[in-house]
This record gives C-alpha cells, structure tokens and sequence, in this order.
C-alpha cells in the first residue's frame, strides 16, 4: 500500500517499497523543499487533476547517458540544416505551457496541472529547475524541462511543434550537461523516443546508486541562461 504523506514531514519512504506499478506515497504538497528531497531519492510526482499527489519510484527505471545519445541520420541532417536556435532558460514558464497543452497519444488530459505548473516555475526561481529551448524565425517551435540536482539532470515533459524541434532542444542541452560534468539524465520511464536516443533500462537500486554518487558532486544552479 502507498504511504499517505502529511504537509508537515517531508521525508518519503525507501523506494523499495513501491508498489508494481512504482506508486511510492500520496499526499503532501509540492513544496521546493519536497520536490528536492523526492528527486534526491528518485522519486516524482505524477497525477492528474482532481487527484491526490501520487509520488513514483518506477522499477525499472529509464535513464540516458550524455556521452551515449544516439544521433540518428534523420535529425543529424536536421541540425545542419541550422533550422533553428537553440536556448538555454530563455522561456521556462512558456516551454511548460506548452508542455501542459500538447495532447499525448493515449493520454485524456494533461497530468502537469496548474498546481504543478506553479511548483516547477518555484523550483525554477530558485535555480532547480531549467528549460531548454527551439526557436524558428522568433518563435518558440520546441523544448524541453526537468530538475537538475548534483550532477543529474531530471527530465520531465518535451514538446514540439516543427519536426525534431525538441529532439534538437534535448541534443544541445545534453551536449551542454556532458560539459558541465553531468552523469545521467533521469528519463523516468520506457518510450520508444527515448530508446531511439539511446535511454537505457536499468534497475531501480543500480539508479539509485548512481544517482546518490552524482549527488555528491556540487549542484549547477541559478539560470543556464549565460552558461551557454
């Protein structure tokens, strides 16, 4: 059974006692505080509107590696063709608007309700949370943002609206994070998309472990904007 939270204790239990499905905890709030110490465990929220807080573990879990990105033939020759720019931090409360609004196949819905909208715009402010960014002729075609703590980055939603837009936005942003000494990149769960760029399956105590090692190295806050 899922451990119900209270707003008070922020602390969650060991992962290992998710249940099949990765469902760890529910309830709490969605605090800068809370969201550190989930991410810090390897856990994150998902739910949908109307719905409790429903906190994950998923076993296995999905992860990418900076020096492993797969660049295929099809969006090799789309990055030459300089089709678009690329930002780091630029439009973070766009990139999860649009984020928000993109319809998913087989989804009803959106999961990134405005409750959560708000709590990763905090998290941004105060240097956790960070975009990155396509643009064609001015305007925002593609992105992606996540959580970055120590040396891992989180990715949490992508859009595009123009061909290999965000898969352009992910490349650049992974070419940065392999620079900056980054060690994984937090996938979350299998997609076909992901595999084409090379994410892996691991399971969720080889994560953890990696995860805790890449926790100890310093974390690269406050906006990306000018480190690009």
């Amino acid at each position: 059974m899922p451990v119900e939270l209270s707003r008070r204790n922020t602390d969650f239990p060991d992962p290992d006692e998710a249940d099949e499905s990765g469902l760890l905890a529910i309830g709490g709030d969605l605090s800068i505080k809370r969201l550190k110490s989930a991410y810090s465990k390897g856990i994150f929220p998902w739910y949908e509107d109307g719905m409790p807080i429903l906190w994950w573990s998923p076993d296995p879990r999905m992860v990418l590696y900076p020096d492993k990105i797969i660049v295929s033939h099809s969006l090799r020759q789309s990055i030459r063709k300089n089709q678009f720019t690329f930002t780091i931090d630029k439009a973070f409360e766009k990139v999860i608007a649009n984020c928000s609004h993109t319809p998913r196949k087989g989804e009803e819905g959106t999961w990134i309700t405005r409750e959560m909208r708000n709590a990763y715009i905090r998290l941004h402010e105060a240097g956790y949370a960070h975009s990155a960014e396509s643009w064609m002729d001015g305007k925002l075609v593609g992105g992606l943002y996540g959580v970055a703590l120590g040396k891992v980055f989180f990715g949490e939603s992508m859009f595009h609206h123009e061909t290999n837009a965000s898969k352009i936005a992910l490349y650049y942003l992974v070419q940065n994070l392999h620079k900056w000494g980054f060690k994984i990149i937090d996938a979350q769960v299998y997609t076909n998309h992901l595999e084409s760029l090379g994410g892996e399956l691991i399971p969720r105590r080889q994560y953890i472990q990696l995860l805790q090692e890449a926790l100890t190295i310093n974390d690269v806050t406050g906006s990306w904007n000018n480190r690009v």
